[in-house]
This record gives C-alpha cells, structure tokens and sequence, in this order.
C-alpha cells in the first residue's frame, strides 16, 4: 500500500501498519499539503483550507504549531529525506514515487485507457483492476468540510469520475474477454446509481443478452430511453443504439467493445495532425493541465452531451509570454486519441507585428483542409462559417486557435453541434465569448520554476550555484518566456557559471533586465511591447485612454493602487478609471490579485517604467506623480484621523486631491488602510523629496501617527520620519521641522527612550515658541509631563501637567480637557493617590467616548481599571478592564491587548486569584511570541516567575510587596512592574493625538 491515502478516509502507512493521525486540524492539514506534493502551498492557502475564506487574527501562529504537531507525527518516515519544509511563501511536502494513493490510482488509470486503445483486453481488465484495489471510498470522506471546499471539490470529482472511466474500461475488457455473467450484479448496481450514463447501460445489456436474458436488455434500454426522453429531451446515443440492434437481432456472440471514450463511429478519413510540436520541457500547469483535460474529453460533461448540446470553448488567457500557447499545445497532444479525427491548428495573430488573421480566409483554409473543394465555398462569411460548422459536425475534432485578439475574430470559427473541442489562446479574456470557459494563467510557482531552470540548463549547474539560480528566478518573475530565454543563453554558453548571468540580470534597472532577456527569437521586451503597441495604436478611443493609463502607472510600478488613487494619478474620475483598469486587466497588462487591487507584474512593471520615461514629457510625469502624493497625503491624514481623533492635526496641504480618498467607515478599517500602503507611503516620502516637496514628506510621515500608535511598530514609523526630516532640513522647512521633531519624540517616547525623547521634545518646543503656537506648545508640555510618569517622576510629572493645563486655557484646542484629566490621572496614581487619580478617570471616560476615539478609550479605560484593583473594587475594575481588552481586540491591537491581559494578570494577583492571573500571563506571553512583542514577552515571564515565588508564601510578606507595587504604579521589586501608560499616554499619542 502507498504511505499516504486520500481515496477513502485520509490514512498513512509504515508499510506494515496505519499509523495514526491525530487533530482535526493536523489532518486538513496533511490532506492539503498531498493534494499539492512537492509543491509549495502558500500560507495563506492553508489558512483557507483550515478555517475558510475568514480565519482567525491567531491563524498565522495556528498553523505554525499544526505544521510543528504534523512534523512530530510524520516522524516514522525518517529524517531523509526532509518531508515537511518551510518554502518561501509557505510549506512543502516531499512525497515519493509511489507513495500516495491517488497518483498511483491515476498511472492505473491512464494504463487501462492506453490499453484500451490497441484492444489489449487483459491489460485493460489487469489496469482496471489495479485502480479499482486503490478506491477505498469518496476521497477524503472524513474531511468532508474540506473536501466539499473549492478547489479541492473540483479535485474529488475529478477522481470520481475517473474511477467510473475505469470500471467502463474494465467493464469493456471482460465483455471481449468473454466474463459477461461476473458483470450482472456490479452493472445492475450502477444503472440504478447512474440512470443517465449510458456506458454502464449498454454494457448491461450486453452482458445481459450474451447471458441469453434477451428481454432484460430490453427492458435496460427501454428503462434509459425513457430517463432520457423525459428529464433531457435526447435519445440514447449512437453506441446504444447499437447495442440495442445487436439485442434485437438476437446475435449473442462476442464481439470487442465500442471505445467508451467516442460516442460515434470510429472515422475512417485519414485525421488531420496540424499542431506544432510539443514543447520538450514542458513543466507545471498540472491543475491546468487537469481542467483542461476535463473541460475538453469527450463526455466530460454528461449533461451537455447527452442534451446534445456542443462542448462550451475553452479560453487560456494571461499575459504575454505566460505560457498560454505553449500549454494548449500540450494538452492538445496529450489528448490526441479523445480526437481520432485529428486537430485544426492557426495562429490567429491577434497580438504580433503583422497583421491578424481574417475570420473568412481562415474558414477558407479549414474547409479546404477538411475535404471542401473551392468550388463549394459561398461567398458570405455567415454562409462559409455555417458550412464549417455542418462539416465539422461529422468529426471528432479538437480545434486550437491560438492569439486570439477578441471574441469577434472567435465567434465565426467555433464548431457547433457535435463532438469537436475548442482550445482558444488570448491575453485579453474574451469575457464576451458565449458559454466560453475561463482558465486564466498566472505566473509559475516556485517549485516549477526551478525544475524548468534545471531542465533548460543542466541540473548540475542549479546545484553548484543555488543563491545565483535564486537570483535568476527571482529576476524572471515566473514568466516562462523570460525562463527559456535564460534557459536558452545559459545552454549556448556552457562555461558561463549561472552567477555570471545574474549579475547582468541585476546591474540594471528594470529596462536593463528587459534587455537581458531576449535570445535568438524569444524576446520579452518585445512580447510586452505588442500588447501595449496594440491598444496604444488602437482606433478605440477607450484602448487608448487606457493605453495612457498603463503608460503613467508606470511612474509607480512597485506598489498596488485602487481605483480612486489611480484616478488621481492619471488625472480622470473614478468611474472611468475603474472602466480603464478592467480593459488593463482583460488585457493583462496589469493584474488584480484582489477586488479593488491593481498592480504591475514584475517584468511588466518595468516595461511600464520604460514607456512612460520614453513617451512621456517630463512635465506630465510630475503632474502625475504629484497628483498621486496629494491623494497620499490627503488619505494619510484622514486615517490618521479617524484612528486617534487627532485635537491638533497638522495643517492641511495646499493641494487638495482630485478624486475622494478612501471612505473609512471606522478605525479598524483605517489601520488596515496603513498596514496596506505602508510600503507605498514609504515610497511616497522618498518620490516628495526627489520633486523637492518637504510640505509633503513630513505631512506623509506624520500622518502615520494612528499607524504607529496602535501597533507600536515604532521601527517603521521612525524610519519614515527620519527621512522626512533630512528633506526638511535640506530644504530649511522649519514648519516640517517642528512637527517632525514633534512626532519623532513620541516614536522615541513610545520605545522608552527617554533622554532621547525628551531632547526632541525641547528641539519641538523651541520651533513653535519661535511660531507663537501656544496650542502646540501646551501639547508638548504635557509630553513632557507623560515622558517624567514613564520614568517614575511623580513630583515632576505632575508640574508639567499642570503647566500644560495653564496653556491649554488661553486656547480653544478640543478634546484638551481629556488629555490635561488623563495626566493628571496618571501622576496622582503614581503617587499613590488612587482616589484622586479615579476621579480624573472617570471625568474622563466619557469625553473620550463621545470623541469616539478606541484607542484612546481602551487607554483610559485600562489605567482606570488598574486604579480601581488598588482601590479594592474589584468589579468594576475588571469591568473596565473587559472593555479595554474587548476594544483592542475589535481594531486588532495586538500590543494594546498583551498590555490589557498583562494589567489583569496583576490585579487578578492583587485579589489572590492566583490562577487566573496565571492564565492572563500566559494569553499575554502566547500574543508576544506570536507578534513579536519582546518588551511584552520579558515582562510576562517576569510576571509569572513573581507568581511562582508569591504562590507558595500564602499572605507572605514577598508577596504582600508584589501586589502593592504592582498596582501602585511604582516598579515592583523583582523587576515585574507593568507598563504604566500606553502609547496612547505616552507623549501624547493616539489619547493626545495633537502632540
């Protein structure tokens, strides 16, 4: 038996034994990781298959410890070689020739068809047997949720419809050999489980009749004639019909079976082999090559040929170079035999420098080449393509029309009723096609890549050099073309070590790789240069306006964008735009890997950065641009916004954006916006300083606050900051200057940095003294006041905010109140002032609410919570302290949330609910580990150290000294003591947002 089962329950073997598999979620797992062995299966592929389309915030260190747990269980197979690996962007299981069912069930099944084919009875009969030992029931039946999930359904069908494929074959090979009574109780089964297959009723009657029980046969017939005629509206077909005339003669010999694979009668006109050869390393595309397979073999689809109606066109569409004629032309082949009449084959030419093939000279040369002397051919098109039709309705034939440019070249050439199969090869996706079938192709994963590399330039030379064939994969995008054409360089220069190749590859910019990447007649820049050629040179107006929209997103190629920011960079209403990107998309010259997403392959990406330096002026590309960094600022600052409710947010930009920034409906959504376009912004800052807008930059950078503020990735945030103040400085903006020493205080604030925090506070202060801005001046004073509580100088603390409440007086800064109440909340607790400080918090509460701002609230809620425990009521303490944790939770605050859970953990400990405070560390430390929150994974290990060693001592003195301090707001004395104020406390941050 193989190792591994999926035709049944899911099992794995030692070879002796079932060795089992525990966890729901571990077996999902391995099934999903066998239904692509040896491939690498993206994590967020596993996430789908584990928990659907929706998985949990902790689905990404879930399937960390499922992956650990299924390593531990597959530890029987050995250590070589490696099984289950971590493969950039996911995970890769090794599966050995042979080792799992369904490949070996499938080479039976293709041996039984090939045996079929030359009449190899006992062959066919031994092969069908072989396959039908591996069936051990519906696969995967005990992962029905899974199974039942796309795309792993269309997978079980698949396999179920094979299997039924063999037993017609073995059915036919003991037929001819003559076994006709072992097949009565087995085919009277299968009708009744199958009233409309009609392979499985001849072959009853058949086997009935040469059984001499003429009349039952004619009772099978009768019986599937009239399931037929009533739910379908067909007669049986013509192999039925047959058998039919063979019972009716009462002639009940032997004769070999009809193929179950052709409903017709074998042709005897000599077949028509027009396609070109096979491409000799031919890799990947197995779940294409699978669809397509299905899609095209004759009675794939039962209903439509037993309604008679003609098998629906299939469409491979892609981007030039994807691979898109290269596949059809394999398939073409590998199903030679489901098409005795041979394959039509022609070169459409909807996308080359010559001129595209007419619908009518075509028809010409199919009809011509079917036997149609030109005598016969009428003169209308219409005429000529109903002709076609009429003709090609007497064969079984498989039709290939390669670059295809739209559906109206198509229409005229595809085959109506009948058994014929339509192969159709486009870069735009022929949406208009009637009842076509889509099979769009995407680029090469990673496994594919490297078995193509290797077949195109020696294996051994992949191996001596890995990091340069990395190099070379990564700089080829997966795009096939681009991998022959380094195949085909490296193969003519047997000498060059591949680093040789990657180096060029990568000395450039992406015009220069574009360059690299031609040999003999494959050349990449030229494929690319005739999809934009063609719509550019288009006499649509709409093919041109969207050839100038891919032209100007050249100008920000690294980045995904959406409808709204592309209309602001090419200048157009969003409607339009979005009417421009699905002509882009259906054209594949950008792709949409999610709704509302648009963005460049890599290659392709490059190719438009060289067209817009090219064919535009300099002044429309810095109009764009600049178009696009307002719309950036203008978003940036209403996510900011909307996530901490900023009371002094920094002035607006000039400019204001020609199209609407994005409708944050809350601020979940508006951080989801920032962790989305964090690399764009970035870029933004960079691209502002290069045209000498530093009023742009440092709004960018600022207006990351929100950002920064509830996740506390402070790293980011300051690299951004920085490089927005180097521009200021360049360019003597004392404004930016101000704000940006502002901001970069509270990144510093925020990581407990203290002196350097409190160095950029004073740069900050002096520069708005200088500016008379008394509203700027009181916020920072009240940083100051929040930087002296971080480091535990109550006295001090409390001066500067009440100096920071003095200068909020002579101003009319909204939401003030909140903040001066919040400080002085804080520096009263850490004094040890419990009653004095929850009466600034509960003043507080409801201003925040009503300003709606989460983080803020959570905040406050939080140190209220913790003031309540020192005060001894509990209830409400934890009360708030639940409604904290539940707000972090909603926005996805994962440092706000360890900091909740750890300030529960101690007010649990405060109340000698020694296991609970137990389990809220623990909660606190698994969300460290898993988000990288190092600060908060020391401090839970410290915490539940100090409960370990408070625990044993009862009403100890230790740990009389543990709950005091750790509810005091002073450090405790083993190091345990919480994290006193939030990022929304420290410098005023998400709860002062005017800092």
């Amino acid at each position: 038996m193989p190792t591994f089962g999926l035709l049944g329950p899911l099992v794995v073997q030692d070879g002796v034994r079932e060795i089992p598999v525990g966890g729901a979620k571990v077996r999902v797992l391995l099934a999903a990781l066998l239904l692509q062995a040896n491939r690498t299966v993206p994590k967020d592929g596993l996430k789908e298959a584990l928990w659907g389309t929706n998985p949990p915030a902790t689905a990404s260190a879930s399937l960390a410890n499922h992956v650990t747990r299924l390593r531990r269980q597959l530890a029987f197979l050995g250590e070589e070689p490696c099984r289950l690996t971590a493969a950039a962007p996911g995970y890769r299981l090794y599966v050995g020739p042979g080792e799992i069912d369904v490949e070996v069930f499938e080479a039976h099944v293709e041996a039984a068809r090939r045996a079929h084919l030359r009449g190899d009875w006992e062959a066919t009969a031994r092969s069908s047997a072989d396959a039908a030992a591996l069936w051990r029931g519906r696969p995967m039946a005990d992962l029905l949720n899974f199974a039942d999930a796309e795309p792993q359904a269309a997978v079980v069908r698949q396999l179920v419809e094979h299997r039924l494929q063999a037993m017609e074959l073995g059915f036919d090979a003991s037929l001819a050999l003559g076994r006709h009574d072992e097949l009565l109780p087995q085919l009277t089964v299968l009708t009744c489980e199958h009233p409309l297959r009609e392979a499985f009723h001849r072959q009853l009657m058949l086997a009935l009749h040469r059984s001499h029980r003429q009349a039952e046969a004619l009772q099978v017939y009768t019986r599937l004639r009239r399931h037929l005629v009533d739910e379908l509206g067909v007669e049986p077909s013509a192999a039925v019909q047959a058998a039919h005339r063979e019972v009716l003669a009462g002639d009940a010999a032997d004769p070999a079976p009809a193929s179950t694979s052709v409903t017709v009668s074998p042709p005897r006109r000599r077949p028509l082999r027009q396609l070109p050869s096979d491409t000799e390393c031919f890799t990947g595309r197995d779940t294409e090559i699978a669809t397509l397979t299905a899609l095209l073999r004759p009675g794939g689809d039962d209903r439509r040929r037993q309604s008679g109606r003609p098998s629906r066109p299939v469409v491979i569409s892609g981007m030039g170079g994807i691979g898109k004629t290269a596949l059809a032309v394999h398939v073409a082949h590998r199903m030679h035999a489901d098409f005795p009449d041979g394959q039509l084959y022609a070169d459409l030419r909807g996308f080359s420098t010559g001129s595209q093939r007419d619908p009518r000279d075509l028809l010409t040369r199919f009809l011509s080449d079917l036997g149609v002397g030109a005598e016969s051919l009428p003169d209308d098109t219409d005429d000529r393509a109903a002709l076609f039709r009429a003709v090609m309705a007497e064969r079984r034939m498989l039709l290939v029309l390669d670059n295809a440019r739209d559906a109206a070249q198509v229409t005229p050439l595809l085959p109506g009723d009948g058994g014929c199969a339509v192969i159709i090869t486009s870069r735009h996706t022929l949406a208009d096609l009637p009842d076509a079938v889509l099979v769009p192709l995407a680029s090469l994963d990673l496994h594919d890549q490297e078995v193509l590399l290797a077949a195109l330039c020696g294996t051994r030379r992949v191996c001596e050099d890995p990091e340069a064939a990395a190099e070379i994969l990564e700089m080829c995008g997966g795009l096939p073309l681009a991998l022959r054409v380094v195949g085909g360089r490296l193969a003519s220069r047997p000498t060059w070590p591949l680093a040789v190749l990657a180096r060029r590859l990568g000395s450039g910019s992406g015009t220069g790789r574009l360059r690299e990447l031609r040999v003999g007649g494959l050349d990449v820049h030229a494929t690319f240069a005739v999809s934009y050629v063609a719509m550019r040179d288009s006499e649509r107006p709409g093919e041109q306006a969207a050839a100038r929209a891919f032209r100007l997103l050249g100008l920000w190629t690294q980045h995904q964008l959406t409808p709204r920011s592309v209309a602001a960079l090419i200048g157009r209403s969003e409607p339009e735009t979005a009417r421009l990107l699905d002509l882009l998309t259906d054209a594949a010259l950008v792709q949409s890997p999610t709704p509302e997403q648009y963005g460049f392959h890599d290659l392709l990406g490059g190719y438009a950065a060289e067209v817009v330096a090219v064919e535009g002026d300099s002044q429309e590309r810095t109009d764009a641009t600049l178009r696009l960094l307002t719309w950036y600022v203008a978003a940036a600052q209403k996510a900011s916004r909307m996530t901490v409710g900023e009371t002094q947010p920094p002035p607006p930009l000039g400019e204001q954006p020609t199209e609407l920034v994005p409708a944050f409906t809350d601020a979940h959504e508006a951080l989801q916006w920032f962790v989305r376009e964090l690399p764009a912004i970035k870029h933004a800052i960079d691209r502002a300083g290069a045209l000498g807008r530093s009023d742009m930059a440092w709004r960018l950078a600022v207006g990351l606050f929100g950002y920064a503020d509830t996740y506390w990735w402070t790293g980011e945030w300051d690299t951004c900051l920085q490089a927005a103040l180097a521009i200021a400085r360049q360019h003597d903006d004392t404004v930016a200057q101000a704000w940006l020493y502002r901001r970069i205080a509270v990144a510093h604030g925020m990581a407990y940095r203290n002196d350097e925090c409190l160095e950029n506070l004073r740069l900050s202060l002096d520069l708005f003294e200088r500016a008379g801005d008394i509203a700027a001046q009181a916020s920072i004073t009240g940083n100051m006041a929040a930087l002296h509580l971080q480091a535990g100088r109550a006295e001090e603390g409390l001066a500067y905010a009440l100096r920071s409440q003095e200068l909020y007086q002579g101003t009319n800064s909204a939401g003030s109140e909140a903040l001066v109440l919040g400080r002085l909340g804080d520096a009263l607790r850490l004094a040890g002032d419990f009653e004095g400080a929850a009466e600034q918090y509960r003043r507080r509460l409801p201003l925040l609410r009503s300003q709606a701002r989460p983080t803020a609230l959570a905040t406050g809620l939080t140190n209220y919570g913790s003031t309540l425990g020192a005060l001894g009521s509990r209830e409400e303490a934890f009360a708030a302290l639940d409604e904290a944790l539940a707000i972090r939770r909603r926005v996805g605050d994962y440092g706000g949330e360890a900091d909740c859970l750890a300030e529960r953990a101690r007010t649990h400990q405060h109340f000698q609910e020694y296991e609970a405070a137990r389990r809220c560390w623990d909660a606190c430390l698994d969300l460290a580990r898993t988000h990288n929150l190092s600060q908060r994974a020391r401090e839970s290990r410290e915490g539940l150290a100090a409960l370990d060693s408070a625990c044993p001592t009862g009403g100890g003195a230790q740990e009389r000294v543990l709950r005091g301090a750790t509810l005091s707001g002073r450090p405790a004395q083993d190091g345990a003591g919480a994290r006193k104020f939030d990022a929304s406390e420290i410098l005023d941050a998400s709860d002062c947002s005017d800092a």
